[in-house]
């Protein structure tokens, strides 16, 4: 018997989706945070007015049978379902608005631009977890998600904050979801598509409020599991307490590598299974007890949302409680349903409430997933039992199902299709609900049975350390993933591959359209598998084939750093290494750079010292700052030992490269290491100028152009990877026509900031972002620059720079 699935609501949570993207991304193209609400309630009220005029036609139409009248009675039918979903559109749209309304009133934009330290008071909407560590060492920090509550002592609308703080022991009180902190910390301002609206640096936390006693008495939980998870020891014991709940603050980066590239990380983050198991258990035992029914969806609902408050809400956890609540409600009002209208309703609801969903990949991935099970592993079972067991065919197509739906999501992400993605989930499937359930009951008998508690653990560690094992094995077989395009263009020649493979398994009826639709098939599923996986296996190739041979400037695309290759009169000079030496010897490759004569180490983070391996042994003269002691000794020991003359450099010092020259203006003499000790280069070379700011913040800047005559250049790196911290000033001052941004995609702290992208809009500067052109080349020809990009950027071209 085929089933069939009611996908009603379908169309109304992809307008709301679609209508929330387009909203909260309002801000980013600098359009009105109304547009997209009027737009949307413009559209319901053509729908309204279609609606009335087919409800006339109906009438008419039973008084007499005209064509007219029937028409109107079909407008009617199609305008019904249209409003309904027009509605859900403007609904979640007028919530991104008003949120983007709100943002341009805080308190905290004064602050901002200011970047004076504020007192705020906030409240944490997530567990603290480490900030990914620096390879050079000093002090740790943590990021927590928070709401703002007051801004200097006074009340200030609730908006959604990203803290970081130093990793300390807190002054009093326990640091965790719930709880209120009183803190001192420099704001910037993010991008409007980001959830967050601000991000807090802060420097001191005075206060911590404990969390409401609803909330509070999960922290000692979460505690004892992360203690007795530790005393397990291991990967098994460092992953237990991401399979009970979610919490992955103890995994080390090579364990979270591995996960990843076995497609096993969602194991770690707690989604419907979970809330399914918590609900279903809490029901099964008040069915035990003999309660009514009604009782029975009570005692679930309050079980769901005490896990909900044990594992924090993130997104997955989020969609999954919704869908579960849709379904108990339904179940108490014995009402019929499935999970297909249940996910489109928690969909529909959680995008009207907090419209950045729509921007969230977990939250789409958990959709994906979810959508990918309820409608498409029963199909795939079946097809899959055309060739095997049905009992197997049934286990393959649970992951197969998940794995297919949400691939073009992850080729967003990373853009790579993994080849043992399947075979790791299904040898996984058994041991993930045993660590998640035993690991669970640990963190729950651990504060009242230590004993009993730390065996549910060992339990849990058992195929926890399977899961570890099996995604360490994963990562050391060759040939783990597939190249593909990135960005939209793969993640739609992506589904379209899912699509026409899928077509193409399916048993069809004979007939003439049947073989042309195949046939349409295959030559989609061809075209989608060849075009991505040639173009992304030929990059380097063809990268390297159209670099122009007369590049002066190359940016690199290092990541989230700065790396940028210099050439004149036959020397090369490199500016910073970024922080991963493997993407800098690509670029090396790329720009056919065997040996440098010039390096400059502009500071000690490790996003631009973290590559220095990538040089060891191929630079004669290596230039930096003020040293810092571990953090340099460390960048410098591997390019002393390669033969390298280090030379510590400030202001005033010069040089040449080929047929140009160099001089140093920034650091001053006896300046403390850090950003703003940042070596400040100025390159004058024989047709261009350029300027290099390293991570100088805005009051260095300043302090730099009072002590120089800057004037005019030709082309500026721009400070801090375009963060807000910056002297308009200075930018006015150089007015370059172009500015290289060495930033990360999805880099997490906003980079480059709005307010850097407007003052170099304001001096007509085009921007050269590594996150969207990759590797970019600068040409000087005929006085002018033209500008190469590996990834062919719309938004390059070419200008003027004489």
């Amino acid at each position: 018997m085929v089933r069939v699935h009611d996908l009603r609501l379908l169309g109304p949570a992809v307008a709301a989706w679609a209508a929330a993207w387009l909203a909260t991304g309002a801000a980013d193209v600098s359009a009105p945070a109304w547009i997209v609400p009027a737009a949307c309630w413009a559209l319901a009220a053509l729908a309204v007015g279609s609606l009335a005029a087919g409800v006339l036609g109906a009438r008419r139409a039973r008084m007499r049978a005209d064509a007219p009248a029937r028409r109107l009675t079909t407008l009617a039918a199609f305008a019904a379902p249209l409003l309904v979903a027009v509605v859900c559109a403007a609904l979640s749209a007028t919530t991104a608005g008003a949120a983007l309304s709100a943002r341009q009133s805080s308190p905290l934009l004064e602050a901002a631009a200011t970047r004076e330290p504020v007192d705020l008071a906030v409240r944490l909407d997530s567990s603290p977890r480490p900030a990914p560590a620096s390879p050079w060492g000093g002090e740790g920090s943590v990021r927590v998600r928070a709401t703002l509550m007051t801004v200097d002592g006074r009340a200030a609308p609730p908006l959604s904050l990203e803290v970081s703080m130093p990793d300390r022991d807190p002054p009093s009180g326990h640091l965790g979801f719930g709880s209120r902190l009183e803190l001192v910390g420099r704001v910037a301002e993010l991008a409007g598509s980001e959830r967050a609206a601000f991000r807090v640096r802060a420097s001191d936390v005075s206060a911590i409020h404990p969390a409401p006693a609803f909330i509070a008495w999960t922290h000692p939980l979460r505690l004892g599991l992360a203690d007795g998870a530790e005393r397990l020891g291991g990967d098994g014991g460092a992953l237990v307490p991401g399979l009970a709940i979610g919490d992955t603050s103890r995994l080390e980066p090579g364990l979270e590598d591995a996960m990843a590239s076995a497609s096993l990380t969602h194991l770690t983050a707690v989604s419907g299974a979970n809330c399914a198991l918590v609900t279903a258990l809490a029901f099964w035992a008040a069915g035990a007890m003999r309660l009514r029914r009604s009782v029975r969806v009570i005692v679930a609902l309050a079980a769901l949302g005490g896990f909900v408050a044990l594992v924090t809400p993130e997104s997955s956890v989020v969609r999954a409680a919704a869908m579960a609540v849709v379904v108990l409600v339904a179940c108490a009002t014995g009402r019929t349903g499935g999970g297909a209208p249940a996910l489109g309703l928690a969909t529909i609801a959680l995008l009207v409430v907090d419209p950045w969903y729509a921007r969230d990949y977990g939250f789409a991935l958990s959709v994906c997933a979810t959508a990918g099970l309820v409608l498409g592993s029963g199909p795939l079972a079946k097809l899959l039992g055309r060739w095997m067991p049905r009992p197997l065919a049934l286990v393959l197509a649970v992951p197969l199902a998940a794995q297919l739906a949400c691939q073009p999501v992850l080729v967003l992400l990373d853009p790579v299709v993994p080849v043992y993605g399947v075979p790791a989930n299904l040898l996984a499937a058994p041991a993930a609900p045993i660590a998640t359930m035993a690991g669970l009951a640990g963190c729950l008998l651990l504060p009242v049975l230590p004993s009993a508690g730390f065996a549910a653990l060992q339990l849990a560690w058992l195929p926890a350390a399977w899961i570890a094992l099996l995604a360490g094995g994963v990562e050391s077989m060759p040939f783990r993933a597939v190249p593909w395009l990135p960005d939209a263009v793969g993640a739609v020649l992506c589904a379209a591959s899912i699509a026409a493979g899928v077509l193409l398994a399916a048993r069809s009826e004979p007939g003439r359209w049947s073989r042309s639709l195949r046939a349409a098939a295959a030559v989609v599923l061809c075209v989608s598998l060849a075009v991505p996986i040639g173009v992304a296996a030929g990059r380097p190739v063809l990268a390297q084939a159209t670099l122009p041979d007369g590049w002066s400037i190359l940016q690199c695309d290092v990541g989230q750093g700065d790396a940028v290759l210099v050439r004149d009169g036959g020397a090369t000079l490199l500016v910073d290494t970024g922080p991963d030496p493997a993407r800098l010897a690509s670029c090396l490759s790329l720009a056919a750079v065997d040996r440098l004569d010039l390096a400059i180490i502009t500071h000690w983070d490790a996003d631009h010292a973290g590559g220095v391996a990538a040089i060891a042994g191929r630079v004669d003269v290596v230039l930096h700052g003020p040293l810092d002691g571990g953090r340099s000794d460390r960048a410098l020991e591997p390019l002393e030992r390669g033969g390298a003359e280090l030379v510590q450099v400030g202001d005033g010092a010069t040089g040449g490269l080929g047929d140009a020259r160099w001089r140093i203006l920034w650091p001053p003499a006896r300046a403390e290491p850090g950003n703003d000790a940042s070596v400040v280069l100025d390159l004058v070379a024989p047709d261009y100028r350029a300027v290099f700011l390293g991570d100088l913040g805005a009051d260095a800047q300043a302090a730099m152009r009072h002590a120089h005559e800057l004037g005019r250049a030709d082309m500026v790196k721009v400070a801090h990877h375009g963060s807000a911290d910056q002297d308009p000033e200075l930018y006015r001052e150089l007015a370059a026509p172009v500015g290289l941004i060495g930033v990360g995609e999805a880099n997490g702290y906003g980079h480059p900031t709005p307010s850097l992208l407007g003052i170099l809009a304001e001096t007509g500067t085009v921007v050269v972002r590594s996150d969207r052109s990759g590797a970019g080349a600068l040409v000087v020809d005929s006085g002018r620059f033209a500008l190469w990009s590996e990834r062919g950027d719309p938004a390059l071209g070419v200008t003027g720079a004489p």
